[in-house]
């Protein structure tokens, strides 16, 4: 298999392709997202799972640019919520009739849990990543995650999402509290992009 000299991110969220671009950067490699090609027709993420959804996405995208792309699919697991909203993350607020946008999912989830014992606020944050090469194969996959606990109130500014309800226990601090540096270092796109690019290498695709 002849190596990839350009990947599609396929995100179009700026947040995720700075943290794809500032991990998996290569001097072999270039890298394009979907802010690019404005003509791109959107995937329908009717996966069950992370992983199934990931899998469309870079699956779809590749063959629509003829190109290979590396898609991610990410979330909150929250365990008194029976793992929701999971696959939904991005969406919660919207599927529930409660406005749309990380503002309103973060006001929902903490209405949700409004009655939930702090030691029963649990839960982690997903990332499954696929990487599809031009026809549309699956050629490697990757998760991460890491486990924390759902504060009461947000806090914190350097992330997006529900990081600023996210408290990592073992620092005392959301993971919208921490340096960006700090944060790939712990969070669950950076475990995954860290694997992700292990086999990337171990297969010479990188």
């Amino acid at each position: 298999m002849s190596p990839p000299k350009r990947i599609l991110i396929a995100t179009g969220n700026a947040h995720k392709v700075k943290e794809f671009r500032q991990m998996l950067a290569s001097e072999s490699l270039t890298w394009d997202d979907l802010s690019s090609h404005p003509n791109a027709i959107a995937v329908d993420e009717t996966g069950e799972t992370f992983h199934d959804n990931a899998c469309l996405k870079a699956s779809d995208y590749a063959r629509q640019f003829d190109t290979w792309a590396l898609a991610d699919d990410s979330g909150l697991e929250v365990d008194a919520l029976g793992g929701k909203p999971g696959v939904h993350s991005a969406r919660w607020a919207e599927m529930n009739k409660a406005g749309k946008g990380d503002a309103d999912n973060n006001a929902l989830l903490l209405r949700q849990l409004d009655a939930v014992p702090d030691d029963r606020r649990t839960g982690r944050f997903v990332c499954e990543l696929a990487l599809s090469d031009p026809s549309g194969k699956i050629v490697l996959s990757a998760r991460g995650t890491v486990e924390g606990t759902i504060l009461r109130s947000p806090r914190g500014t350097n992330g997006f999402g529900y990081d600023p309800l996210f408290l990592v226990p073992g620092l005392g601090l959301t993971t919208a509290e921490l340096p960006s540096d700090q944060k790939h270092a712990l969070s669950h796109r950076g475990n995954a992009l860290r694997v992700l690019r292990s086999l990337m290498l171990d297969a010479g695709l990188a």
